[in-house]
Order: structure tokens, then sequence, then C-alpha cells
């Protein structure tokens, strides 16, 4: 597997936070917009590695292969329409879970941990679809409001 993609540690990957930090400043026309141009290919590293992602868990959450990926890494091209709005999702909900939790590290392991209230799934792989991640939502409003989840 090139460099480009290797896995590393979360605590060695803060570039992830601080996207999801960003792009949780702006607000819904800005992020569509952004969306629609593409998010920097960099950004699957990051979120690889806060994640510590497998290629083939990593290839379903962007709906692309990781040639595909590697590619889009070497000519600098942006993720399609598709990888970017999942991003965004991921990124959303990860900052999301970071305030229910307060800390960033236990929001990561929620994010990859099967969840009872979400069928078994991890909240991660719920991100590939818009209702997933609205189930992910209802879920840490659960959670922030004192629900058990």
């Amino acid at each position: 597997m090139p460099a480009t993609f290797q896995a590393s540690t979360p605590a060695a990957s803060p570039a992830f936070w601080l996207i999801a930090d960003q792009l949780n400043t702006r607000n819904e026309t800005e992020r569509l917009a952004y969306i629609r141009t593409g998010f920097p290919p960099g950004w699957v590293k990051a979120v690889r590695h806060a994640f510590q992602l497998s290629n083939s868990q990593l290839e379903a959450l962007l709906n692309a292969s990781i040639s595909t990926l590697e590619r889009r890494q070497r000519q600098r091209r942006p993720l399609d329409l598709v990888g970017s709005e999942r991003l965004d999702r991921v990124a959303s909900l990860a900052i999301r879970a970071a305030a229910v939790f307060e800390d960033q590290d236990t929001a990561r392991r929620w994010m990859m941990a099967p969840n009872r209230a979400l069928n078994d799934q991890t909240p991660i792989t719920l991100c590939e679809t818009e209702i997933g991640s609205s189930q992910v939502r209802r879920a840490l409003a659960a959670l922030q409001h004192g629900g058990v989840v």
C-alpha cells in the first residue's frame, strides 16, 4: 500500500479534527458549494488516520476504490460529489459526538463501535447515507439528553 494511505495512530492525526472544525464553521450553503467543488484529496488520509480505516472500510465510506483515491491524491484532484458529501457527514457527526462526549478520542471510538441503537452498525458506516446519518444524529441527541444508547 503506498505511503499516501497508510494507517497511523489516531493521536498522530489531528488533521481530521482541524478539517471537521473548519467544516463546522461553514453554513449549509458554503458546505454544499464545497461538496460540489470536491474536498481536497488529502482529506482522505486525514479521515483514514483518525478512524484507522481499512482499505475496504475506506472504499465503502467514500464509494471509491483505493486505486482511484490514490490516483486522485497523486494528481491532486478533489474527491467526487459522493465522497465529499460522505466525508462532510463524518466530520459533522464526529464534531457532534465530540461535543456530546466532551472528548475527541471518545467520540472517535464511539463512531467506530457497533451500536445496539443503530442495529449493531457503526456510526461511521451509517454516514454512507443521509438516512443513516439521521439515525446517528438521533442516537447522539438521546445520549446528550440522558438517554441510553
